[in-house]
C-alpha cells in the first residue's frame, strides 16, 4: 500500500495513525512494507597512504579518467564512485596509523592505554563500534536479514600481533574483531563439520549451569564479564543449530593445498580468501565482510613485484625520492588488481533468487587509514565505492571539502535502512548522512 492507501486504511476502521507501525508487520492486513532486495557490504583496506597525483582523478562528476593506481578498475568505472576530501577528524589518544586504522570504520576516539605508537601518546582500543558491525548487528535484528554469521572478517598477511594498528572492525567500546588470516581456518569457520554435536551441547548445558550459580556471589564489575561468557556460550549452541540447518546453493570452493601463511605466499593468499568470501554471499552466510592486507605500519615486502624494500618503510620517504615513488605506485596497483579480482567474481556470480549478479546488490568500499604515508595525513582517506545495491549514483568523481568520514558511515547506515541520526563522535556528523543519490 502506498501512503494514501494506508492513511484511508486506518481512517476507515477508525484507528488512530499511532497504530499503523504495530499493525506494519501483519500481513493478512496487506500493510506489510515490500521486501528490500537483498543488499550486502564489504569493506576492503589496504595500508600506509596512497599516491594522490597517482590515485585521485582531476576530473569531477560523470566525465573522469582513472589515474595509474586504478587503471585495472577501468572496466568497473561506471559502477564506481570516487570520494575525494573524506578526512578522519578523530582526535585524542594515539598516533596517526593508530587513530587511522582503529578510528577509520568506527568514526570514535580511542581510549586512553599503554600502547605506545610514533612519538605520540600511548593509546587503547577504539571507543565505539564499527559502521562494518552496526550494519551487522541491523541486520541480524531482523528475521529477513539474519544470516548464520552476519558478517566475517577476512584478512591477508595480518600477523598475529593485536594492538590498534592491526583491527579496524569493533563490535563494541573496547571490542576489536580479528580478521582470520588463514584460508584453510575460515574455510573449517564456513564449511567444517562439528564433531559430537551432543557431547559438545551437553558440555554447554553444564556451563550454563555453573554460570548461574557464580552470578550471585561475584561483583556487579565482575557480572557483567561473565555476561560476556554466557553470550559465547548462546553463540556456540546458535552455531550449532544453523550448521545444522544451512544448506549450500553452491558447494565449497577447492583451496590449493599447503599455502602457508606467510609474506610470500600473499598473493595465492588473497585469491583464496576472496574466493571463499564470494561463495560465502552466494549462500547466504554473511552480508558484511572486511577484507584487510595486512595492517597499518604494514612491512609486507612484495617480492612478487619485484619489490624487496618494506611497504611501511617505502610510505616514509620523500616524494622527491622518484624511485621510492615508483614502487609505492607500483604496490597500490597490486592492491587496485586484487579489488578488480573480486569486483570480477562479484560481477559474474548470479544473484540467488533474484535479477542481476550478486555485484549489483553488493556495495565494495575499498579505503586505507591514511591520505599520504610521508605525512601521515589523515585528510583525503581514499574511499573508492564500487558496485550496487545502496541506491547511491555510480560512475563519478565527487570533490569533497574535508567532510568528516563519519557522515559517509551514516549514509551507508541510512542506505540499509538503518536511521541511524549519528554514528561515532556525534560532533562529527553535522549535516547527516553524505549525500550520495
Amino acid at each position: 500500500m502506498n501512503p494514501i492507501h494506508r492513511r484511508q486504511f486506518i481512517k476507515h476502521l477508525g484507528l488512530s495513525a499511532a497504530a499503523l507501525p504495530f499493525l506494519m508487520g501483519l500481513p493478512s492486513l496487506g500493510l506489510a512494507s515490500p521486501a528490500r532486495p537483498r543488499q550486502r557490504l564489504i569493506i576492503m583496506f589496504s595500508p600506509n597512504g596512497t599516491i594522490p597525483p597517482a590515485f585521485w582523478p582531476d576530473e569531477e562528476g560523470r566525465d573522469f579518467k582513472l589515474k595509474e593506481i586504478m587503471t585495472s578498475l577501468e572496466p568497473f568505472k561506471d559502477q564506481m564512485l570516487v570520494l575525494h576530501g573524506l578526512s578522519n577528524k578523530v582526535r585524542g589518544d594515539g598516533d596517526g596509523h593508530m587513530r587511522g586504522m582503529s578510528c577509520l570504520l568506527t568514526g570514535i576516539e580511542l581510549f586512553p592505554g599503554n600502547i605506545q605508537g610514533g612519538s605520540d601518546t600511548p593509546a587503547g582500543w577504539a571507543s565505539g563500534i564499527s559502521i562494518d558491525q552496526e550494519i551487522r548487528k541491523f541486520f541480524q535484528s531482523k528475521e529477513e536479514t539474519r544470516t548464520r554469521f552476519g558478517s566475517l572478517e577476512f584478512g591477508v598477511g595480518v600477523t598475529d600481533r593485536a594492538d590498534p594498528w592491526t583491527r579496524m572492525s569493533y563490535a563494541g567500546p573496547n571490542k576489536p574483531v580479528a580478521p582470520v588470516s588463514d584460508p584453510y581456518q575460515m574455510y573449517q569457520k564456513l564449511y567444517g563439520q562439528l564433531k559430537d554435536k551432543e557431547s559438545l551441547r551437553s558440555v554447554l548445558d553444564d556451563v550454563r549451569d555453573d554460570l548461574k550459580k557464580v552470578r550471585k556471589l561475584i561483583s556487579a564489575d565482575d557480572r557483567r564479564l561473565l555476561e560476556d561468557h554466557e553470550t559465547l556460550v548462546r553463540q556456540m549452541e546458535k552455531e550449532i543449530g544453523e550448521a545444522e540447518r544451512q544448506k549450500l546453493r553452491v558447494g565449497p570452493p577447492s583451496l590449493e593445498e599447503g599455502v602457508a601463511d606467510q609474506n610470500d605466499n600473499v598473493p595465492r593468499l588473497s585469491r583464496m580468501q576472496i574466493d571463499l568470501l564470494v561463495n560465502s554471499f552466494v549462500n547466504d552466510m554473511a552480508r558484511v565482510a572486511t577484507l584487510q592486507y595486512t595492517k597499518s605500519v604494514g612491512q609486507a615486502r612484495m617480492n612478487w613485484l619485484g619489490i624487496t624494500d618494506g611497504h611501511h618503510g617505502l610510505s616514509h620517504e620523500p616524494d622527491k625520492n622518484e624511485e621510492a615513488l615508483a614502487k609505492l605506485i607500483k604496490i597500490n596497483q597490486w592492491f587496485a588488481g586484487e579489488l578488480n579480482y573480486l569486483l570480477q567474481r562479484l560481477a559474474t556470480t548470479p544473484e540467488p533468487g533474484d535479477a542481476g549478479s550478486l555485484l549489483d546488490h553488493t556495495l565494495v568500499v575499498w579505503t586505507n587509514e591514511l591520505g599520504k604515508g610521508n605525512s601521515h595525513t589523515l585528510d583525503n582517506i581514499p574511499f573508492v565505492l564500487a558496485g550496487g545495491g545502496f541506491g547511491f549514483q555510480m560512475g563519478r568523481s565527487l570533490k569533497l571539502d574535508k567532510v568528516p568520514h563519519n557522515r559517509l558511515h551514516l549514509a551507508l547506515a541510512h542506505a540499509v535502512g538503518h536511521r541511524i541520526e549519528t554514528f561515532g563522535k556525534p560532533a562529527l556528523c553535522e549535516g547527516g548522512p553524505l549525500s550520495l543519490s
